[in-house]
Protein backbone atom coordinates (compact mmCIF):
# COMPACT_ATOMS: atom_id res chain seq x y z
CA UNK A 1 0.00 0.00 0.00
CA UNK A 2 1.19 3.44 -1.07
CA UNK A 3 2.01 6.23 1.57
CA UNK A 4 -0.74 8.13 0.01
CA UNK A 5 -3.42 4.90 0.21
CA UNK A 6 -2.02 4.47 3.57
CA UNK A 7 -2.98 8.13 4.48
CA UNK A 8 -6.67 7.55 3.45
CA UNK A 9 -7.34 3.91 5.13
CA UNK A 10 -5.85 5.02 8.35
CA UNK A 11 -8.13 7.41 9.99
CA UNK A 12 -10.79 5.23 9.01
CA UNK A 13 -9.64 2.38 11.48
CA UNK A 14 -10.75 1.87 14.82
CA UNK A 15 -7.78 0.12 17.07
CA UNK A 16 -9.76 -2.43 19.25
CA UNK A 17 -8.90 -4.96 22.24
CA UNK A 18 -10.24 -7.86 22.83
CA UNK A 19 -10.49 -10.69 25.40
CA UNK A 20 -10.03 -14.45 24.60
CA UNK A 21 -13.35 -15.94 23.39
CA UNK A 22 -14.80 -12.44 22.47
CA UNK A 23 -16.83 -12.65 19.19
CA UNK A 24 -16.01 -9.87 17.20
CA UNK A 25 -18.27 -10.88 14.40
CA UNK A 26 -21.10 -13.41 14.66
CA UNK A 27 -22.60 -15.72 12.60
CA UNK A 28 -25.67 -14.81 10.61
CA UNK A 29 -24.49 -10.73 11.62
CA UNK A 30 -25.69 -8.84 8.96
CA UNK A 31 -23.45 -6.02 10.06
CA UNK A 32 -19.54 -7.06 8.95
CA UNK A 33 -16.49 -5.94 9.31
CA UNK A 34 -13.16 -5.92 7.86
CA UNK A 35 -11.01 -6.78 10.38
CA UNK A 36 -6.37 -6.53 10.87
CA UNK A 37 -5.11 -8.35 13.45
CA UNK A 38 -2.33 -6.26 15.15
CA UNK A 39 -1.63 -8.57 17.83
CA UNK A 40 -2.73 -12.21 19.14
CA UNK A 41 -5.06 -14.73 17.23
CA UNK A 42 -8.30 -14.99 15.96
CA UNK A 43 -10.35 -18.06 14.57
CA UNK A 44 -13.15 -18.35 11.96
CA UNK A 45 -15.56 -20.70 13.10
CA UNK A 46 -18.97 -22.18 12.15
CA UNK A 47 -21.67 -24.03 14.33
CA UNK A 48 -24.98 -25.84 13.99
CA UNK A 49 -27.46 -24.88 15.88
CA UNK A 50 -26.86 -27.56 18.46
CA UNK A 51 -23.85 -25.74 19.35
CA UNK A 52 -20.88 -27.91 17.87
CA UNK A 53 -18.49 -25.90 16.01
CA UNK A 54 -16.01 -26.19 13.59
CA UNK A 55 -12.61 -24.02 12.87
CA UNK A 56 -11.93 -22.93 9.68
CA UNK A 57 -8.99 -21.05 9.97
CA UNK A 58 -6.86 -18.68 12.07
CA UNK A 59 -5.42 -15.56 12.05
CA UNK A 60 -2.26 -13.96 13.43
CA UNK A 61 -0.18 -10.53 13.45
CA UNK A 62 -0.30 -9.05 10.20
CA UNK A 63 -3.48 -11.15 8.87
CA UNK A 64 -7.05 -10.18 8.10
CA UNK A 65 -10.29 -11.64 8.39
CA UNK A 66 -13.24 -10.72 6.76
CA UNK A 67 -16.91 -10.72 5.67
CA UNK A 68 -16.20 -9.55 2.20
CA UNK A 69 -17.58 -12.49 0.33
CA UNK A 70 -20.93 -12.60 2.73
CA UNK A 71 -21.33 -8.54 1.65
CA UNK A 72 -20.40 -8.99 -1.90
CA UNK A 73 -23.09 -11.93 -1.98
CA UNK A 74 -25.33 -9.80 0.46
CA UNK A 75 -25.98 -12.56 2.87
CA UNK A 76 -25.58 -12.92 6.58
CA UNK A 77 -22.07 -13.65 7.64
CA UNK A 78 -22.10 -17.71 7.55
CA UNK A 79 -19.40 -17.62 10.74
CA UNK A 80 -18.23 -16.11 13.57
CA UNK A 81 -14.96 -14.95 14.36
CA UNK A 82 -13.40 -15.22 17.85
CA UNK A 83 -10.63 -14.02 19.55
CA UNK A 84 -8.19 -17.47 20.33
CA UNK A 85 -5.65 -15.09 22.69
CA UNK A 86 -5.61 -11.32 23.92
CA UNK A 87 -5.89 -9.66 20.82
CA UNK A 88 -5.88 -6.04 19.40
CA UNK A 89 -7.35 -5.56 16.15
CA UNK A 90 -7.59 -2.97 13.54
CA UNK A 91 -11.11 -2.52 11.80
CA UNK A 92 -13.64 -0.55 9.89
CA UNK A 93 -16.96 -1.13 8.93
CA UNK A 94 -17.75 -3.20 5.91
CA UNK A 95 -19.52 -0.05 3.52
CA UNK A 96 -16.86 1.96 4.81
CA UNK A 97 -13.74 -0.30 3.74
CA UNK A 98 -15.70 -1.30 0.68
CA UNK A 99 -15.71 2.70 -0.25
CA UNK A 100 -12.10 2.71 0.19
CA UNK A 101 -11.66 -0.48 -2.07
CA UNK A 102 -13.73 1.39 -5.03
CA UNK A 103 -11.54 4.66 -4.69
CA UNK A 104 -8.22 2.28 -4.63
CA UNK A 105 -8.29 -0.21 -7.59
CA UNK A 106 -4.59 -1.55 -7.26
CA UNK A 107 -5.58 -2.33 -3.08
CA UNK A 108 -9.22 -3.99 -3.78
CA UNK A 109 -7.40 -5.96 -6.79
CA UNK A 110 -4.65 -7.65 -4.35
CA UNK A 111 -7.46 -7.51 -1.25
CA UNK A 112 -9.96 -9.67 -3.73
CA UNK A 113 -7.09 -12.23 -4.27
CA UNK A 114 -6.28 -12.49 -0.68
CA UNK A 115 -10.11 -13.35 0.25
CA UNK A 116 -9.61 -15.82 -2.73
CA UNK A 117 -6.67 -17.66 -1.66
CA UNK A 118 -8.39 -17.35 2.69
CA UNK A 119 -11.59 -19.09 0.72
CA UNK A 120 -8.92 -21.72 -0.95
CA UNK A 121 -7.58 -22.80 2.35
CA UNK A 122 -10.50 -22.92 4.36
CA UNK A 123 -11.94 -25.30 1.95
CA UNK A 124 -8.69 -27.27 1.30
CA UNK A 125 -8.63 -27.27 5.18
CA UNK A 126 -12.25 -29.18 5.06
CA UNK A 127 -11.33 -31.31 2.88
CA UNK A 128 -8.35 -32.81 4.62
CA UNK A 129 -9.96 -33.09 7.59
CA UNK A 130 -12.31 -35.76 5.38
CA UNK A 131 -9.22 -37.64 3.65
CA UNK A 132 -6.45 -37.42 5.85
CA UNK A 133 -6.34 -39.81 9.04
CA UNK A 134 -5.40 -37.88 12.69
CA UNK A 135 -1.26 -38.25 11.85
CA UNK A 136 -1.78 -36.83 8.55
CA UNK A 137 -3.56 -34.08 9.67
CA UNK A 138 -1.49 -32.94 12.17
CA UNK A 139 1.44 -33.55 9.74
CA UNK A 140 -0.07 -31.21 7.03
CA UNK A 141 -0.78 -28.42 10.14
CA UNK A 142 3.03 -28.71 11.03
CA UNK A 143 4.15 -28.59 7.09
CA UNK A 144 1.74 -26.02 6.69
CA UNK A 145 2.15 -23.68 9.61
CA UNK A 146 5.14 -23.87 11.11
CA UNK A 147 4.58 -20.30 12.96
CA UNK A 148 1.84 -21.16 14.46
CA UNK A 149 3.25 -24.30 15.81
CA UNK A 150 3.06 -23.72 19.88
CA UNK A 151 1.10 -20.52 19.84
CA UNK A 152 -2.31 -22.31 19.78
CA UNK A 153 -3.83 -23.42 22.90
CA UNK A 154 -4.31 -27.25 22.27
CA UNK A 155 -7.91 -27.74 22.46
CA UNK A 156 -8.18 -24.78 20.10
CA UNK A 157 -5.70 -26.87 17.88
CA UNK A 158 -7.56 -30.48 18.97
CA UNK A 159 -10.85 -28.94 17.86
CA UNK A 160 -9.13 -27.69 14.41
CA UNK A 161 -7.72 -30.66 13.51
CA UNK A 162 -11.15 -32.51 14.47
CA UNK A 163 -9.49 -34.44 17.23
CA UNK A 164 -9.85 -35.11 20.58
CA UNK A 165 -7.32 -32.84 22.97
CA UNK A 166 -6.28 -36.46 24.27
CA UNK A 167 -5.73 -37.91 20.66
CA UNK A 168 -4.11 -35.22 20.17
CA UNK A 169 -1.54 -35.09 22.93
CA UNK A 170 -1.17 -38.93 22.03
CA UNK A 171 0.03 -38.19 18.74
CA UNK A 172 2.54 -35.33 19.74
CA UNK A 173 3.83 -37.72 21.88
CA UNK A 174 3.98 -40.75 19.55
CA UNK A 175 5.29 -38.69 17.05
CA UNK A 176 7.96 -36.66 19.15
CA UNK A 177 6.75 -32.92 18.34
CA UNK A 178 6.39 -29.81 20.01
CA UNK A 179 3.40 -28.28 18.02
Amino acid sequence: MSAAQWGALEPLLVVADYRKGDRLVRQGDEEMEQVFVLDGMLKRVVSNPQGREMILRFAAENEMDTSYAAWRLRTPVPYSIVAVTKVRTAELPMPTWVDFLEHHPEVKSRFEYAVMKLMSEVMTHTITLHLLDAPGRLARFQRKHPELAGRIPKKELAAYLNLTPETLSRLKQRLGNSA
